[in-house]
């Protein structure tokens, strides 16, 4: 079944070429089109292009189709092309002549622009769940081992004393950033399109206000036109999100892979969360860690992988954004995955106690005795000159003590500032407006 046929055979490459992966993909798609639909209905009826009791027969039918995802899933058949046309067609077979009447005042176009956003704004959701998780896991380790001294490194050489307190707390308030960039996703994504038609929008009395509360939508995307073209816009802003993302995962896991290295072992995991060797009995791999830095090194490409499909395209539909779901609904799935996988492993690691008390350390503490000369009076170009010197000479004994009270310092974490930005940047998200109209949505009737 084909929504535009007009009566011919279309030629069987031609045909798969286009189709490409929209049957496995569109799968995805099931749920969202279905909540598209029910609200696009409630409208057409509101207008007079449903009589009330061919409402409720389809209304009965979607709902049902719904329930049934969870228990037999959903098929594309064979011949069908789309997650659109397989919902017509099984509205058709039931309800007959009333099931091709839910594609009034609509396009394809606009139909999987509004799917799009309503499955980018679950996905959306359930990354910033799994992220409030992982930085709740991030903030925990980072109070039980606050005490506990590990080596910062600049140009991957000894620097200054750090602390497991404020590794695991960097990471945790990087993904407070990671998640202002999912908010702007958010905002992008929670724009209504629906009834902008296949590109100018319709002739049809639609009232695009009433499908935008009915979704809970926080806006519409007002211009017909533009409304096509945030196709790509909205995948591109949801990719720089996911790249943020995959930047500090990405990171985390090279500080892990180094870390648990033998010639560092300042972590460690347990067996059951490593692998071993085929030869070498005595290797306990952090490969997860090592998939989670090469997955989100892939993530960070999402961008410009996108902007490759869509760069040179003018407005209005073009067939090249089928390829857009190729390159992000994976890439979201692996996103999520490592933030689960993160939080998980993390939960069993194990910091290594007294690193800074080895002798190979010692050089560490210099910048704390050149400020507790400049303390004593004098002067800090001087105090640097006295502590090189001391070095040089091979005389340098630090006392190595550690007084770190400002905001963000070894003594001074702020770990309680960071929950805050945190719970600030995902209560202003506001998840439960769309949960609850779309509860609504599948309960009416």
């Amino acid at each position: 079944m084909k929504l535009w046929d007009k009566g011919y055979e279309l030629n069987k490459i031609v045909e798969e070429f286009t189709v490409g992966k929209d049957r496995e993909l569109d799968v995805l798609l099931a749920e969202v089109d279905i909540i598209g639909t029910l609200a696009h209905i409630y409208m057409l009826e509101s207008i007079g292009l449903l009589k009330k009791d061919e409402l409720d027969l389809l209304v009965n039918e979607l709902i049902a189709i719904y329930s049934s995802l969870n228990k037999s899933g959903f098929v594309i058949e064979d011949g069908v092309e789309d997650v659109h046309s397989q919902m017509e067609l099984l509205l058709t077979r039931k309800l007959g002549d009333i099931g091709k009447k839910i594609h009034s005042g609509r396009s394809r176009n606009d139909q999987i622009l509004v799917d799009l956003k309503l499955y980018f704004r679950k996905q959306i959701k359930e990354i910033a769940d799994q992220t409030k998780l992982l930085f709740e896991t991030l903030q925990f380790l980072s109070e039980k081992n606050k005490d506990y001294l590990l080596p910062a490194y600049t140009h991957f050489q000894v620097a200054t004393p750090s602390s497991f307190g404020l590794w695991f707390g960097a990471y945790a308030e990087s993904l407070v950033d990671d998640m202002v960039q999912l908010k702007a996703a958010y905002k992008i994504s929670n724009q209504n399109p629906l009834g902008s038609a296949a590109v100018s929008g319709s002739s049809f009395p639609l009232n695009r206000m009433m499908t935008t509360k009915l979704m809970g939508f926080e806006e519409l995307n007002y211009n017909s036109v533009y409304a096509h073209m945030s196709r790509g816009k909205t995948e591109k802003s949801f990719a720089f999100a996911l790249s943020s993302f995959g930047s500090t995962l990405s990171k985390m896991a090279m500080d892990v892979c180094i870390f648990m290295s033998q010639n560092f072992g300042f972590v460690n995991l347990p067996d059951e969360f490593t692998t071993g060797s085929s030869i070498m009995p005595h290797k306990k791999n952090p490969d997860v860690f090592e998939l989670i830095r090469g997955k989100c090194n892939k993530i960070q490409a999402l961008p410009n992988e996108i902007s490759m499909v869509t760069t040179n395209l003018p407005s209005g539909y073009h067939r090249d954004f089928q390829l857009l779901k190729e390159i992000l609904f994976p890439a979201i799935e692996d996103l999520k995955s490592c933030l689960a996988l993160a939080d998980i492993l993390l939960k069993n690691i194990k910091v290594k106690e007294n690193i800074l008390d080895e002798d190979k350390y010692n050089y560490i503490f210099s910048v704390e005795e050149v400020n507790n000369e400049v303390l004593n009076g004098t002067p800090f170009r001087e105090a640097y000159k006295k502590v090189a010197n001391k070095i040089e000479k091979g005389t340098f004994n630090p006392a190595k003590k550690i007084v770190h009270t400002h905001e963000g310092s070894i003594g001074n974490l702020c770990n309680e500032k960071i929950a805050e930005k945190m719970n600030n940047i995902y209560n202003s998200f506001h998840f439960d407006v769309a949960e609850e109209a779309i509860g609504k949505l599948l309960k009416q009737n």
